[in-house]
């Protein structure tokens, strides 16, 4: 490994001296629990460096994440479990494996059907190595989606997870008639129900968004990070535009809050919304 991917190698060499004895008293301390933070904090710092338009930063962000998986693959050393390596062969079989259409004969017509061919190969995988595949009971059809995930994109994975087995909508206007469906019955709870019927409502609409971004062919959670982009730069602009006239947000009327909006959807982000 050394010769091949020198700076790999050395990236795995600094952080065992790290962890070894006369190394980082932090980093000695770490487990696998107390680095969880990091590893989550670390992926959305990369997905914020694809929105942008900096490779260098993508570089360095991704070199942070890179850290993680190292840095987690060095405990597991330590403990006899397997070796940042066994990591890398482990994907590397997985990838030939589960693309037979490149490294086999099997053919395939779209990305619809090397998608397929992935889940049939999955539960094959599971079922050789003593699992049970995947059946139509939704204990086995949606296990595999992490609970830690945002709220949006696991309703998103848990949709398509449903929608391989037929679990769906034939089209958008299904999600779409529920939003509307929906909105009714959080009026309803508004005005004589408890909190958590309310939130369950609210809850329930948020699903059917979901939904119907999946079946217009978008993300939920990606679109509305972009969504608080765009809010984020045009509330910045309503607030330097105060500032400059020499006064404070707060002071302002209903009115005026509402003109200087509406200039900032003007110039910034300039999309309808």
């Amino acid at each position: 490994m050394a010769d091949d991917h020198p700076n790999f190698a050395s990236l795995v060499e600094v952080m065992h001296r790290l962890r070894s004895p006369g190394g980082c008293p932090w980093d000695a301390e770490q487990t696998h629990q107390t680095l969880r933070p990091y590893l989550l904090e670390e992926t959305y710092e990369v997905l914020e460096a694809l929105d942008g338009d900096s490779d260098e930063d993508l570089r360095d962000e991704l070199g942070d994440l890179l850290l993680q998986v190292v840095f987690h693959s060095e405990l597991a050393t330590e403990r006899g479990a397997f070796s940042v390596e066994d990591v890398a062969g482990s994907i590397r079989d997985k990838l030939i494996r589960r693309h037979p259409h490149v490294f086999a004969d099997a053919k395939v017509d779209s990305s619809e059907q090397v998608k397929r061919n992935w889940a049939r190969i999955k539960a094959e995988e599971k079922a050789r190595t003593g699992g049970e595949p995947d059946t139509d009971k939704p204990t086995e059809l949606l296990e595999g989606v992490p609970r830690a995930l945002p709220a949006l994109l696991r309703a998103h994975k848990l949709g398509e997870r449903a929608a391989r087995r037929g679990f769906d909508w034939p089209d958008a206007q299904g999600p779409l008639d529920k939003i509307h469906e929906e909105l009714g019955e959080i009026a309803a709870a508004s005005s004589g129900g408890t909190e958590q019927e309310v939130a369950a409502e609210l809850g329930d609409l948020l699903l059917a968004v979901a939904s119907y971004c999946r079946l217009l062919g978008h993300n939920a959670e990606t679109v509305l990070e972009r969504s608080i982009a765009t809010f984020e730069n045009r509330f910045a602009a309503v607030e330097r535009e105060f500032q400059d006239g020499g006064k404070l947000l707060v002071d302002a009327t209903p009115e005026e809050l509402d003109a200087a909006w509406r200039r900032a959807k003007a110039s910034v982000n300039g999309r309808r919304g």
